[in-house]
């Protein structure tokens, strides 16, 4: 897995082919096929992988807004959280959701986190006394929308001379001012 991700981070997708893969893991091609059918089979478990460390950033923040802490507390460490993740190989992180076409499986799987990330922000929002008045469940997914949005185009293209705790403030300013007018 760690030489796919070298391997795609340094030539991209399409010439990111098995045979480098097997050639940088330092194993035959025959070994790898062992592992993966296909190069596709690769990209879909590092984009897993990906997902799983989102969530694992992620999960500290989630618990709060299940115990009842608010939305606009946990804001910052939720962008933060998507920030360092997206910031750690943003090569990769590119290649994984801009270069390719992921499965319809694998897209399905993703809304489905989507879908449960926004059905825990609209509770969280819908609790909020302090909150503002319209449909929680819209806001959560312009929320949720946003931040992904947001993180991927600021953070795989960062301006010159912002460093990714300003990009996370600004980020977190923003959705912020919407969830507060």
């Amino acid at each position: 897995m760690q030489a796919a991700a070298q391997v795609f981070e340094r030539y991209g997708y399409a010439a990111g082919t098995t045979n480098r893969i097997a050639a940088r893991a330092g194993v035959s091609i025959g070994t790898l096929y062992q592992y993966f059918p296909n190069k596709d089979a690769i990209l879909v478990a590092l984009v897993r992988a990906h997902v799983a460390e989102g969530i694992a950033a992620l999960q500290p923040h989630l618990r709060s807004l299940r115990e009842g802490a608010r939305v606009e507390d946990v804001l910052p460490g939720i962008v933060q959280a998507m920030v360092s993740l997206h910031s750690t190989a943003p090569t990769l992180h590119r290649v994984l959701f801009e270069e390719t076409q992921l499965p319809r499986s694998l897209r399905a799987e993703l809304e489905t986190l989507e879908d449960q990330l926004v059905e825990l922000t609209a509770s969280a929002l819908a609790a909020d006394t302090g909150s503002r008045a319209g449909d929680p469940h819209l806001r959560a997914r312009v929320v949720i929308a946003a931040i992904e949005a947001l993180t991927h185009r600021l953070v795989l293209r960062p301006p010159q001379g912002v460093s990714m705790a300003q990009l996370a403030s600004e980020i977190t300013r923003l959705v912020h001012v919407y969830m507060l007018a």
